[in-house]
């Protein structure tokens, strides 16, 4: 099949990414069709009818790869195939086509930082000796000390403990160390080297042709490394920020910006061009660079999800996030939950400045979490932030209002984090509960037979089934924003409004779309104009605390 024909023929927008509201789903959580406790390609193919009715132009795939899932499948064991226990490459060939069919996008993620240490060329970097062809694909380098028994730098993953692990070489012996980021299990590509690269834009390619109409890069900002001797300290790392000079050893280095440079004229081959999102957890003043039209094309904006329930911050990073994006030519992303953070309708629920690594251990949850408050804000904000312009992201389960699973036992936990760091932090479970859709029988509509994570009592309630058809449901009010969001959305722009109160916040977009937004504690006017829809009911006319609502205001003659 040559590049950008056949199934994309219908898809000839270059721009449908700008304002796109793309929907994520972490496949062995969504649906599961076989019976193994793991969601899979014909489980998502099973759903089409429900994410079409949604009202999202997109489905980002989280991976799919084959992996031993020693970090949910972000450890990859070859980026062009699927992992049996999920499906088969012609059955995601299938899940594309019906997709497209329906109308709707289709996003796969790309993890380029790391693969799996059950890739084949890993492997062979461990049969190989010291500075062989294939150890150089990887990151490896001999330990300090007489004996080389220490790690070579100080650095240290994000699961916790040292982001080296020593091997045994081939001849029994114990040998060079590989560099980590993340876990033993994921060890570091070497993206100095070419052949590293141009597998790479092999692997562009191959998805592109399959009729892939964008990437979401994982840890987009990690691959270009300084490994010159001596490897460097990192003085930033204990508080979690990147420096600004882009000379940081192992993050956001300037010279990241020619590797995606290369895959922009892969992305460029296609008729439309193939679409790309960084995960860049970098400084709001460097992610534009991940942004850029000759880059990735698009960064996600955490700010939002980082942010309390407060509406100084809330306009600040609005504000800030829209001048970026001019600047960098794209538009820009809006993010409140996914697959790596505490669920926002918890986070709301929670009083401001919550350890949530310690909530989930159980410490710290005095007070109680607030699922009502939590909800209700969570709504306002989901409202607000689909009427900002740029693309909004979604994550799966959201638009049931579910809640974090804090209590999930210790026995049935995966995340890395967990053994990581000493069973001290639980990590992500709490967000990756596969779905309800019914209210009842096996996993709650799930699958025919459990779960792979166990699912709450109350889950039933908020299932698809339960809120399908019901007007007060957040599913219901997920489906009518979307679809008001399709017909209202135009043009890029943004005006702020005199709030009043200040604890309100108004903005309008072209043709008189008004957005009211009251994060204070008493009820606030709202302009006159007419109700479109609202996170929750007027009272008496008023605003609510809490809640968001969109108006259409004509002009005054």
């Amino acid at each position: 099949m040559s590049r950008g024909v056949g199934r994309q023929m219908h898809q000839t927008d270059p721009n449908w990414w700008r304002q796109a509201v793309v929907y994520q789903i972490y496949p062995r959580s969504f649906a599961d069709a076989d019976g193994d406790g793991l969601g899979d390609i014909r489980g998502i193919r099973s759903k089409i009818a429900y994410l079409a009715s949604l009202g999202i132009d997109a489905v980002w795939l989280s991976p799919f790869y084959p992996s031993a899932l020693a970090d949910g499948g972000y450890d990859v064991d070859d980026y062009r195939d699927v992992d049996p226990r999920l499906g088969s490459l012609a059955e995601v060939d299938e899940l594309i086509r019906a997709l497209h069919d329906a109308g709707l996008k289709v996003i796969v993620d790309i993890v380029p930082n790391h693969s799996s240490n059950r890739h084949r060329w890993f492997r062979e970097a461990l049969a190989a000796g010291p500075g062989s062809t294939a150890r150089n694909r990887y990151i490896f380098r001999d330990g300090l000390g007489p004996d080389g028994n220490r790690p070579p730098s100080d650095w240290v993953s994000h699961f916790g403990g040292s982001a080296w692990t020593r091997i045994t070489e081939p001849s029994g012996e114990p040998g060079q160390w590989y560099l980590h980021l993340f876990a033993r299990e994921q060890p570091d590509w070497n993206w100095d080297n070419p052949e590293v690269r141009e597998d790479f834009l092999s692997t562009l390619r191959f998805w592109s042709d399959r009729g892939v109409d964008g990437f979401r890069v994982d840890v987009a900002h990690a691959l270009a490394k300084d490994m010159s001797e001596p490897l460097r300290s990192r003085p930033t790392a204990a508080s979690g920020t990147t420096p600004l000079d882009g000379k940081d050893p192992l993050y956001d280095r300037d010279e990241v910006h020619g590797i995606y440079a290369e895959w922009r004229k892969v992305f460029n081959e296609y008729d439309p061009p193939r679409t790309a999102v960084a995960e860049a957890w970098v400084p709001a003043a460097r992610r534009h660079a991940y942004a850029s039209p000759e880059g990735l094309g698009q960064a996600f904006n955490f700010d939002l999800l980082r942010a309390d329930w407060d509406p100084d911050q809330f306009r600040t990073i609005i504000t800030d996030n829209l001048a970026q994006a001019g600047t960098s030519g794209a538009s820009s992303t809006w993010v409140l939950s996914n697959h790596d953070v505490v669920r926002h309708a918890t986070r709301y629920g929670l009083p401001p400045g919550t350890d949530y690594a310690r909530w989930l251990m159980g410490e710290g949850r005095e007070p109680a979490e607030d699922q009502v408050l939590g909800l209700r804000r969570a709504r306002a904000a989901t409202l607000l932030m689909l009427a900002l312009p740029g693309s909004a992201y979604l994550y799966q389960g959201e638009e049931l209002g579910l809640f974090e699973v804090p209590d999930l036992p210790a026995a049935v936990l995966q995340d890395p984090i967990w053994e990581r760091t000493g069973r001290r932090r639980k990590g992500r479970d709490g967000c990756r509960v596969p779905l309800p859709w019914t209210v009842d029988g096996p996993s709650f509509g799930f699958g025919p037979d459990g779960a792979h994570l166990p699912q709450p009592d109350w889950f039933g309630a908020c299932s698809v089934e339960a809120q399908d058809g019901n007007e007060g449901s957040t599913l219901s009010f997920y489906r009518r924003a979307l679809a008001l969001r399709r017909e209202l959305q135009t043009y890029e722009e943004l005006r702020w409004c005199d709030g009043g109160t200040g604890q309100v916040l108004h903005f309008a977009r072209p043709g008189g779309w008004h957005t009211v937004a009251n994060f204070g504690a008493r009820p606030a006017p709202v302009p006159d104009g007419e109700f479109l829809v609202g996170s929750a009911p007027l009272h008496d006319g008023l605003l609510p605390p809490d809640t968001t609502v969109w108006l259409r205001v004509r002009p005054r003659a």
